[in-house]
């Protein structure tokens, strides 16, 4: 029978931010991340960081990947969280590494190099139409229901400009037996989810079929890399990840 979450994402990722208890927080920046930008600098066409652009990072957690990106590319950021604590640590780090105003040029005012907000991915993203140029969603999507990805997935197709980026991370079905026995002993009512036993939240795990259904229509799929650490001695080690690099269609 299927489950019902007791908490709510924002409480259980308040308390995390907090304590740890669960997971390993870093500080920082993500390995895969980074490979993404390396292979992007190296493979677009045009430069696709530009000075005083725009990168959005949905589920941005402590700011350990925009903070350092709107530094090093002098690039203005907007950095997405549901947990308020997150977010003060994200600012704190911003203001620690001197990632906070932007100098003004012919083109943008001197104001915040980054906006931090507060909120739930299944809301409208806080920017304009076709406005961003990389779009970042480390291991956040899956905390989404159903009708919310679909959603979500055009919320980022509407802000992301025509041959922008993005960049995308998160747990896939494939070979994960970990993923096969909480889906079948802790089922959510909705098709490849559950509410996970330890930390009582509700999360998905995509599909390759269903990554190329939601995405596909918007943006060119390059590189679809699963990690495999999720086997050790033949047997269920890690959850299984996938990294999708995508390019808006334009």
């Amino acid at each position: 029978m299927p489950k019902t979450p007791k908490k709510n994402s924002a409480t259980f990722w308040n308390k995390e931010y907090q304590t740890g208890e669960h997971l390993a927080l870093s500080t920082e920046p993500s390995g895969d991340m980074m490979g993404f930008v390396k292979w992007v600098v190296r493979n677009s066409e045009w430069y696709p960081f530009p000075k005083n652009g725009l990168i959005v990072d949905a589920g941005c957690g402590n700011g350990r990947n925009i903070v350092p990106l709107c530094g090093e590319y002098n690039m203005r950021g907007i950095g997405i969280d549901i947990s308020g604590t997150a977010i003060e640590q994200a600012k704190e780090m911003s203001k620690e590494k001197g990632v906070t105003k932007i100098e003004p040029d012919a083109k943008v005012v001197k104001g915040e190099r980054i906006k931090f907000y507060v909120q739930d991915l299944s809301e409208k993203i806080p920017t304009e139409d076709a406005s961003v140029d990389v779009f970042f969603d480390m291991m956040t999507s899956h905390f989404l229901k159903d009708e919310e990805r679909k959603n979500y997935v055009q919320e980022i197709a509407r802000v992301v400009k025509p041959y922008g980026w993005m960049f995308l991370k998160t747990f896939v079905l494939d070979s994960d037996a970990h993923a096969i026995r909480l889906i079948k002993d802790h089922p959510a009512g909705e098709h490849n989810s559950y509410i996970h036993p330890r930390i009582d939240v509700y999360e998905h795990v995509w599909t390759d079929d269903e990554i190329i259904e939601l995405f596909a229509p918007h943006f060119k799929i390059y590189k679809m890399i699963k990690s495999y650490k999720h086997i050790k001695d033949g047997k269920a080690y890690k959850r299984r990840t996938i990294s999708v690099y995508m390019e808006r269609l334009g």
